[in-house]
């Protein structure tokens, strides 16, 4: 699997994990990618790039353009930032289901790598036992738009958080844990409903052989109709076996259930 690993000069976190991931392994340097060194590792590729990671369009056909290879998966590594400030690694994939606000498209989601995604969490939870930290994979949301399979890996959600080296070494364990290993092949299930953090979803993670590509979140959920469920199935990376429904954290459920039916989409039911 060739993977691009980009961190963006702007993040603290990302920046910490770059120093780990680093320190890690036998990089070589290579050449110049927005003014500032990459490195390669067998099929792996270090990047930084100078905005924030969210704002990257198409950075992957430019990543392809320079090392003159297909990706397969790009790993965002970033700052996490919640008003909480609660000590959090997270993982994500991108998109907008409506107006993009931070980066990306309106209406438009990335392809999402659902086990790729599962077992990225599975190993944080592994890896961060030592470190009193939220294990979280996130909601669908944010840029920026590219076509290879994608996802964010993030330090939450201050500053004091960002530059915490343990928790750069896990992110960086993580990636490597990742790229190293088998991955799973869960169910693959698009989730509808609950909040940004996912906790219903993650109970189900935890619990079922179920992994998660796109959620769309309750605040989000009138933006949720026929096209951008399409989109969401269009742009899993795995095939889609059914739609998980947070039936708590659901508000229309009987528009939400009439649109599945009309699709001949199956769903189940979710209630913790």
């Amino acid at each position: 699997m060739k993977v691009a690993i980009i961190v963006s000069s702007k993040d603290q976190a990302g920046m910490n994990i770059k120093n780990n991931l680093l320190k890690s392994k036998k990089w070589t340097r290579t050449g110049l990618f927005d003014s500032y060194h990459y490195y390669n590792c067998k099929d792996m590729w270090l990047f930084t790039v100078q905005k924030e990671s969210i704002y990257n369009e198409d950075v992957d056909e430019l990543i392809e353009e320079e090392i003159k290879q297909e990706l397969d998966l790009v790993i965002f590594a970033t700052k996490h930032e919640s008003k909480s400030k609660i000590p959090s690694l997270s993982v994500h994939t991108q998109g907008n289901w409506g107006k993009a606000e931070f980066g990306g498209k309106d209406r438009t989601l990335a392809v999402a790598p659902a086990n790729i995604l599962k077992t990225a969490f599975i190993k944080l939870q592994h890896n961060a036992t030592r470190l009193d930290y939220d294990i979280i994979q996130e909601c669908t949301h944010h840029g920026p738009n590219i076509t290879r399979p994608c996802f964010f890996i993030e330090i939450g959600s201050d500053k004091e958080h960002w530059k915490n080296e343990k928790a750069g070494k896990v992110i960086a364990e993580t990636i490597f844990d990742l790229l190293e290993g088998k991955i799973l092949k869960d169910r693959v299930a698009i989730g509808i409903g609950g909040l940004h953090t996912t906790p219903i979803f993650k109970k189900v993670i935890e619990r079922e052989d179920i992994a998660f590509g796109h959620v769309c979140p309750k605040y989000m959920l009138d933006e949720l109709d026929k096209e951008m469920l399409q989109e969401a199935i269009e742009k899993t990376k795995e095939k889609v076996d059914f739609i998980a429904l947070d039936w708590k954290g659901m508000k229309d459920k009987d528009r939400i259930i009439l649109m599945l039916e009309e699709m001949g989409l199956k769903y189940e039911k979710f209630k913790f």
